[in-house]
């Protein structure tokens, strides 16, 4: 993995990022480009379930859920505002 890069369920609540890399693959990897997880995509994290699973994130203008195990096969970059 690359130094600056960490995965998506790293990314610290109210931040952004830009997808650079999806490590998953076959319909897991289908469903993430489906979803607008495209290299240079901005992605925002905006809030946590209670129980901490699944997180919901800001893409594309859409808002989607993705749990633990799908956003750790996305390598993103932070965006320092």
């Amino acid at each position: 993995m690359e130094k600056n890069f960490l995965t998506l369920n790293q990314l610290p609540i109210g931040s952004q990022s830009k997808v650079k890399q999806l490590v998953s693959d076959g319909s897991t990897r289908r469903r993430m480009l489906d979803l607008g997880l495209i290299h240079d995509t901005t992605i925002k994290s905006l809030i946590k379930s209670p129980a901490g699973d699944p997180v919901a994130y800001e893409i594309r203008g859409a808002v989607i859920a993705l749990r633990s195990e799908e956003s750790s096969q996305i390598l993103v970059e932070l965006i320092h505002q």
